[in-house]
């Protein structure tokens, strides 16, 4: 005989008392807390890289770079969540009754995993667009070379840009600033990328 396990459900607040105080880092969506597991080697390089690329280019602009370890907020969907690169413009808003959870992004990259590409492209776009500040959207494959830009044009419109060759430059729109390629593939090894 089977016995079924109830769901526990978690409030926001439930949430971000658990996480304040644990070693690991979770992400939240609509009442589950979900382990964030570890990254490839590849995956953490290409975040680095472009964090970096769009660190660099905003210097002395009213913008801000966040990493993997920058907690949103996003309220209609009820989500906390890491997003691997972000960029806020100044000044910063964040949660209610918080200085550690950010709701404003303009824009924010994903590096895309096996096991992630799917949400990311999906799931984590339609909550990300529920955001008005959101401008632009960048998904960047960590097993070949690929990026995938995405660009609010109007309420409800995005056009879709993509770039294949490691020659290519990504032109951010939300922001000001451009990105090679090369630059974000810097140091990537594809060898043993698909193991």
């Amino acid at each position: 005989m089977t016995i079924a396990q109830k769901t526990r459900y978690y409030s926001p607040e439930e949430y971000l008392e658990f996480e304040v105080n644990s070693e690991l880092r979770h992400e939240y969506i609509d009442g589950l807390i979900i382990h964030k597991t570890g990254e490839t080697p590849n995956h953490n390089k290409i975040a680095g890289n472009l964090y970096v690329a769009i660190h660099f280019a905003l210097k002395c602009q009213p913008y801000e770079v966040y990493d993997t370890d920058q907690r949103l907020w996003i309220p209609k969907r009820q989500i906390h969540i890491y997003p691997d690169v972000m960029v806020v413009q100044t000044p910063l808003v964040f949660a209610e009754g918080r200085n550690d959870t950010i709701t404003n992004p303009v824009m924010i990259a994903e590096v895309l995993s096996k096991s992630t590409k799917g949400c990311d492209r999906d799931e984590k776009f339609a909550a990300y667009r529920t955001i008005a500040s959101f401008q632009e959207y960048i998904l960047i494959d960590q097993y070949t070379i690929h990026v995938e830009q995405y660009v609010k044009t109007d309420n409800r419109k995005w056009m879709f840009l993509e770039y294949e060759n490691i020659n290519d430059t990504l032109n951010l729109t939300s922001i000001p600033g451009q990105i090679s390629l090369a630059d974000i593939y810097e140091k990537i090894d594809f060898t043993n990328a698909e193991s």
